[in-house]
C-alpha cells in the first residue's frame, strides 16, 4: 500500500536561511524529498534561476491563475505576487514523495487548512542581531526594506507557537540535521493521511476472516 507524501512547510524570517536549508536538505536527501518550487512577480534576484529558485512570471499571468485557483495560497509583499502552485505540489504528494514548501507565516497557515499530512517548521537565527546581519550582508536592500522586513520578522516570531517543530540556523550543518531528524521521525510515527482508511477498507475490511478460533 503506497503511502501518501509527507509536505514539510518551512517558514521564518527573510535572512532566516530557510531556503538555504531546504535545498541543502533536499541535495543530501535523494529521490525521495523534492523542493515545491512557488510562483512569484518579482524580478530574478543575482543568481537565483527560473524554475529552480522560483516561477517568475509576470502579474497578469499571475493574475490569471488566481482567477483559475491554480493556487493553494498566495500573498502580497512589497507590490509583488508570491503563491504555492496547486497541480505540482499535490502530483508530488500523491507520488509518497516529501515535499518541502518555503513560504511565509500567512501561507503556512492557508496550508494547515488544505492537507492533514503537514509537518510545520520554523526556522530562526540565533539571535535578532544575527538576523540584522544576514539581511544586510545580502546587499539587495536598501535600508527601508531592512526595516520593513525586521519589522515583519516581528510579527512573524510572534506567530512561532503555531508551528510544530523549531530548528535554529547558527550553523548550516547543524540546522539540515536537526530538520533531517525531525522528517525521520515524523514519517516513522505518522499515520498520514488517508493511511487510517485505506487499512480499513482492505486489510481490515472483514473482521471474521483469518481470525484465530476464540473458543477454549
Amino acid at each position: 500500500m503506497k503511502s501518501r507524501g509527507l509536505l514539510v512547510v518551512l517558514s521564518g524570517p527573510a535572512g532566516s536561511g530557510k531556503s538555504t536549508i531546504a535545498d541543502a536538505f533536499v541535495k543530501a536527501a535523494g529521490d525521495e524529498v523534492l523542493k515545491a518550487i512557488t510562483a512569484t512577480t518579482r524580478r530574478p534576484r543575482t543568481g537565483e534561476v527560473d524554475g529552480r529558485d522560483y516561477y517568475f512570471i509576470t502579474r497578469e499571468k499571475f493574475e490569471q491563475g488566481l482567477r483559475e485557483n491554480r493556487f493553494i495560497e498566495h500573498n502580497e509583499f512589497n507590490g509583488n505576487f508570491y503563491g504555492t502552485p496547486r497541480d505540482m505540489l499535490e502530483q508530488s504528494l500523491s507520488r509518497g514523495k516529501v515535499v518541502i514548501l518555503v513560504i511565509d507565516v500567512n501561507g503556512s497557515a492557508a496550508i494547515r487548512n488544505c492537507f492533514r499530512n503537514v509537518v510545520h517548521i520554523f526556522v530562526l537565527p540565533p539571535t535578532p542581531a544575527e538576523l540584522c546581519h544576514r539581511l544586510r550582508g545580502r546587499g539587495t536592500e536598501r535600508v527601508s526594506e531592512i526595516e520593513a522586513r525586521l519589522k515583519i520578522a516581528e510579527a512573524e516570531v510572534a506567530r512561532m507557537e503555531e508551528y510544530d517543530h523549531l530548528v535554529i540556523n547558527d550553523l548550516l550543518d547543524g540546522a539540515v540535521a536537526d530538520l533531517a531528524a525531525i522528517v525521520n521521525v515524523v514519517r516513522a510515527h505518522h499515520i498520514r493521511g488517508g493511511e487510517c482508511e485505506a487499512w480499513r477498507n482492505n486489510a481490515y475490511q472483514d473482521w471474521h476472516a483469518d481470525r484465530p478460533d476464540l473458543k477454549p
